[in-house]
């Protein structure tokens, strides 16, 4: 082509477009169409410099969004116009590092079909390699040091390439073309396998005696790409019984990785339609399915639960594993209770040497731990409970622009935190409950490796008002700005701001407990308005929690409070009552609460369903599953309106229906469900007379509830309202940072018009 054909542009993309392949793309791109220049990245974008034909330039620029790979999120793509250097051809060139401004750390990838095939064929020099991977697939999120993304800042930098790898490296036209995690057998990551004093160093012979270990009917502790799991055998009452034992715990559901076959899903699991495509889904998250009763799965992987937390195999060691088994395993997060997942190898054997028979390592290094995506299908929506390993950290957008950087802390249980700056907020995976120093000091981690990635240094945290929580008091040690933030006021703001809103709704924010404006704890609230001017309207009858904290893990003390309150007798009741009735009466250590959570509690205890609850949410977890989602008649609650100017529930009809004896458990369960529905149906009906509104939130980890959300939509549908679920932010307290970010934004930036 001739000097006067030639045109240039200088483009600038950003978005998701590092660790994705996207550098490799643009290059073929760019050779198929004839264009001559370079691709490199810059900080946290691609840059690219083009000269071609106009007609070239402009097909070229049309496929950077249109024909990129599948796992690249375009943002924005910057053009301009230049003048010709001329190049001769197009090359691929080293990073720079000018600004990470626009980064976006890419999650852990499933492994992709390609791989795949190549794992599963004999013919292959990675066949049976568990650390296959290119640039559509493996790990990212946890090996990443820093941005720009380049083998030099991952753990990955510890394996030097082989020949035969830095041929495919450089070969542009191969899949692995600046594959920056490129290993083979020869050169990259290997596995260990421990068992007392047997110690092996082949990957696999490792292989295999895990493989062993598992079909004996043993516990075997597997590093991951996240971290470690614990596994055994779902089909073997004595592992199953075995781990509970060793782990001490009792009642909490397992998750269930399954071989990757339509016969194997039908066969375990009663699948809906959706729940089958979010089971296949590319970041495989833990899907909670009706189990197959007819399937050889025990019970006791979920005890007392008609559901299961199913999951396929995401990485290469997984589906090698499931194919030498051949069973469904069991995939439990290897964590002492109520301590944050566990990705190191020392780490591991010195804390699970007394649970794990055996251990299977690997030496590739996590940086950082990423648990388990897990999603619920409610009223046919996908409904995040958890967000982890293949989808997180999680970046969104927000309408306004914040004048400096912002760390939203999370609350205590479920923790995330979100990390906010100009109009951006990213929020991490999942960390969990900030009750133990190991999850405190994965806290800490994330807030600091968040903040180096992305370049941001944080002017201001925002913490959950309630005082006793740790992220409160990490947050009050810090020399920087902090603001506090109404537990339910940042419930609604995150499902408000998901919704992308411009009008007054109401907001049903039901859960376990959280601070309230008045200083009581508050969980059964209707909240009026939007981001940044929040009004509460609703409520239930508030009762005491006897004990304090110790009534949110036994529900038989709110039960014989709300007995009390009701001045009934909890006549069955198993347990001595003599001096909880004068701590009660005397009210010592019993604060104030209006806890539709705590009311699952009492539902449960009456039942004698649970009296001690082995995990979150196992009280209402239990009492859901023995309703069996059977709807029967509710009870129509009193409801008035308080001298405070809130439409007031009482549920104490619901004590004199759970104490009958004559009625089944589940025909109890399934009564108190109904009647929860017909309550919150009732408080809008009134509020609405006033206020007139026809979008209805509904938001707190209540809500995770199929039975009870199912029902409410029902009925507010058939009457005309619209109702919003949560969408990409969990609805429990996982979400809470992010409505944080979006309460404060709101109000610094004015609650009136859009966000």
């Amino acid at each position: 082509m001739s000097d006067q054909t030639l045109k240039a542009s200088h483009i600038k993309i950003s978005g998701r477009v590092q660790g994705v392949g996207y550098r490799p793309f643009v290059s073929s791109l760019a050779e198929q169409l004839h264009i001559v220049g370079w691709v490199r990245n810059d900080g946290s974008q691609v840059e690219i410099w083009t000269e071609g034909t106009s007609e070239n330039l402009q097909d070229f620029i049309a496929k950077l969004s249109t024909a990129a790979p599948k796992i690249a999120h375009i943002k924005h793509i910057q053009i301009e116009s230049s003048s010709p250097q001329p190049y001769k051809d197009f090359n691929i060139v080293d990073s720079v590092n000018s600004s990470i401004t626009f980064a976006q750390i890419p999650p852990d990838y499933n492994i992709c079909q390609d791989c795949l095939i190549e794992l599963n064929t004999p013919s292959n020099r990675r066949f049976q390699y568990p650390f296959i991977n290119c640039t559509q697939c493996g790990p990212r999120y946890t090996l990443i040091k820093k941005l720009p993304y380049d083998r030099a800042s991952t753990t990955m930098v510890e394996f030097e390439m082989c020949e035969s790898c830095k041929t495919e490296y450089k070969n542009p036209v191969d899949r692995r073309f600046h594959a920056q995690s490129l290993s083979c057998p020869n050169c990259g990551p290997t596995l260990t396998f421990r068992q007392g004093n047997l110690k092996i160093n082949d990957t696999n012979k490792a292989l295999n005696a895990a493989i062993k270990t598992l079909k004996a009917e043993q516990i075997l502790a597997i590093k991951g790409i996240g971290g470690y799991h614990l596994c055994c055998l779902a089909t073997s009452e004595t592992a199953v019984n075995t781990l509970r034992q060793k782990k001490h715990r009792p009642s909490k559901p397992f998750a269930v990785m399954l071989v990757n076959l339509e016969s194997s899903l039908q066969h375990f699991a009663n699948l809906t339609a959706n729940e089958h495509q979010l089971l296949n889904a590319e970041h495989r998250p833990i899907v909670l399915i009706e189990k197959n009763i007819h399937s050889d799965i025990i019970n006791a992987v979920a005890p007392k639960l008609n559901e299961i937390g199913f999951m396929l195999p995401h990485s290469p060691l997984q589906h090698l594993l499931l194919q030498g088994v051949n069973q469904p395993l069991v995939m439990t997060s290897a964590n002492i209770s109520g301590e944050a997942i566990l990705f190191a190898n020392i780490q591991v054997e010195s804390k699970l040497a007394h649970v794990a028979d055996a251990f299977l390592h690997h030496n590739l290094d996590i940086l950082r731990p990423a648990e388990d995506s897990v999603y619920r299908v409610i009223n046919e929506h996908l409904q995040p409970l958890r967000l982890g390993r293949g989808i997180s950290p999680i970046e969104l957008d927000f309408p306004f622009s914040l004048q400096h950087p912002i760390v939203a802390l999370g609350g205590q249980f479920k923790n995330t935190i979100a990390l906010a700056w100009d109009n951006r907020v990213v929020i991490s995976p999942h960390i969990g409950n900030l009750n133990s120093p190991s999850s405190l000091e994965v806290f800490e981690k994330t807030i600091s490796e968040l903040s180096q990635v992305y370049g941001i240094t944080p002017q201001e945290y925002i913490c959950d008002a309630h005082p006793e929580y740790n992220s409160h008091r990490w947050a009050k040690t810090h020399k920087v700005k902090v603001t506090q933030v109404f537990h339910h006021h940042a419930h609604a703001s995150a499902l408000y701001a998901e919704h992308d809103l411009n009008e007054d709704i109401l907001a049903f924010t039901w859960d376990g407990i959280g601070y309230g404006e008045d200083g009581t704890l508050w969980g059964g609230e209707g909240l009026m308005g939007k981001p940044g001017n929040w009004q509460r309207v609703s409520s239930i009858k508030p009762f005491h929690l006897i004990g304090g904290d110790k009534a949110t893990t036994e529900p038989w003390r709110n039960a014989l409070s709300v007995c009390w309150e009701a001045e009934m007798t909890w006549a069955d009741c198993p347990f001595d009552v003599s001096l909880m009735k004068q701590v009660w009466l005397k009210k010592i250590n019993c604060p104030i609460t209006t806890s539709i959570g705590r009311l699952f509690d009492v539902a449960a205890a009456l039942t004698h369903l649970v009296y001690k609850a082995d995990f979150d949410g196992h009280a209402p977890m239990w009492l859901e599953s023995i309703a069996n989602h059977q709807v029967v008649s509710g009870i129509d609650l009193p409801l008035t309106y308080t001298k405070n100017g809130l439409w007031e529930s009482d549920w104490s009809p619901l004590i004199t229906m759970l104490l009958n004896s004559k009625l089944s458990p589940q025909h109890r369960s399934s009564c108190f469900h109904s009647s929860l529905a017909m309550m919150l149906v009732k408080q809008t009906h009134q509020i609405n007379k006033i206020q007139k509104i026809d979008k209805i939130g509904l938001c707190g980890g209540v809500f995770q509830n199929r039975l009870l959300t199912e029902q409410i939509i029902k009925l507010l549908t058939e009457q005309g309202f619209s109702v919003l679920l949560s969408k990409q932010i969990p609805s429990n307290d996982a979400g809470l940072s992010y409505g944080q970010i979006i309460e404060v934004g709101s109000r610094k930036n004015g609650s009136d018009g859009k966000l």
